[in-house]
């Protein structure tokens, strides 16, 4: 598979007044093309800061970043941040134009993606009008418009009662496969790491290092919902439960 993107020894300090905080000590790990990879950690160890290095929101502190120059990044926060003066269309349409991208064959593209995924009776809608599950495919639609190569998930589902999250776990699944993306997953939720992703990174707690990376190797790869009900679930599960409960 290609290496699409490789993080070497990274660390990140935090200044205050009186002191230097370190919150990762030591993160080392690839990407590869077309797959899901997913971290998980005990709270505050670091996760979504790994993401905002990844994205150039916030600057590391020692280590190198080594990304493919042809592959664009994005990233989806948790929350879906939809603008509620503008309809869903509207909203989809945001990240195209702050590029000074959004021309007539962009357009296509979004509305076949509003199309494909059940969404264009709503397309001048506005959010408020939106179930939370409607609203987060929204948001990835929103993503996807400006065409990126590898998608930054950051807790994409917690806010989201068990029911719809199981759903919209599904759909971001099936449409990061069938648009052929690359994705990295922040998630405090075992389960949803394990039926999403090709591998699974543990983190312990701050200042965080890796202290596992397992490849998930189910006996039929299928969606979330039906990944859980894979006989190797529950092992890897209770793998990645033995971690956190080694006081990482």
């Amino acid at each position: 598979m290609k290496k699409v993107l490789e993080v070497n020894h990274l660390k990140k300090y935090y200044h205050t007044k009186k002191e230097e905080i370190l919150s990762l000590k030591d993160i080392s790990f690839c990407v590869y093309e077309g797959e899901i990879l997913s971290i998980v950690g005990p709270s505050g160890c670091g996760k979504s800061t790994i993401l905002s290095i990844l994205c150039n929101l916030i600057p590391l502190s020692d280590g190198a970043i080594y990304q493919d120059k042809n592959y664009k990044i994005a990233y989806m926060l948790q929350e879906d941040s939809l603008l509620p003066y503008l309809t869903v269309l509207e909203n989809c349409f945001i990240g195209l134009k702050i590029e000074n991208h959004l021309t007539e064959q962009n357009k296509e593209y979004v509305l076949s993606l509003l199309d494909l995924y059940g969404l264009s009776d709503f397309q001048n809608k506005y959010p408020n009008q939106l179930s939370g599950g409607m609203r987060q495919r929204v948001a990835l639609i929103r993503t996807l418009a400006v065409k990126p190569d590898i998608l930054l998930l950051d807790e994409a589902m917690s806010a989201l009662d068990y029911q719809s999250k199981l759903k919209i776990e599904e759909d971001i699944y099936n449409i990061i496969k069938k648009e052929g993306k690359t994705a990295i997953l922040v998630t405090h939720d075992i389960e949803e790491a394990i039926s999403m992703s090709d591998r699974v990174i543990v983190l312990t707690n701050r200042p965080s290092s890796i202290k596992n990376i397992y490849p998930i190797e189910l006996q039929e790869k299928n969606g979330p919902i039906k990944n859980r009900s894979d006989l190797n679930f529950s092992k890897y599960f209770n793998i990645i439960w033995g971690d956190f409960n080694e006081k990482i």
